[in-house]
């Protein structure tokens, strides 16, 4: 059972950055992918970046040009540096770590973007 926790989420204002963190218990390039979700209140989770085996990348076309998403494999730590926030931005949000048929999520970081 992989274990994941977030950190990072919190208040800011329309603009303002922030970085997620997700550290992970076991080793993130065993995963098929890993990524961020989100979900705001009354719509279903959505995918918001991930990062395959193969090095590709896939980043919603809400968030790109604002959001990177990287890792230290290293230290098994998957990061969302988020820029340029809007109030649409507002959601919990969730790393995802995918294996072999296999999902396993964090317990989310709430992120809320004021105007």
């Amino acid at each position: 059972q992989v274990q994941l926790v977030e950190s990072g989420g919190g208040l800011v204002q329309t603009g303002g950055s922030l970085r997620l963190s997700c550290a992970a218990s076991e080793g993130i390039l065993t995963a098929n992918s890993v990524g961020w979700y989100r979900q705001a209140p009354g719509k279903q989770r959505e995918l918001v970046a991930r990062s395959t085996w193969d090095g590709t990348t896939n980043i919603a076309d809400s968030v790109k040009g604002r959001f990177t998403i990287s890792r230290d494999n290293a230290k098994n730590i998957l990061y969302l540096q988020m820029n340029s926030l809007k109030v649409e931005d507002t959601a919990v949000y969730y790393c995802n770590f995918y294996r072999r048929g296999n999902d396993y999520w964090g317990q989310g970081t709430q992120v809320t973007v004021s105007s």
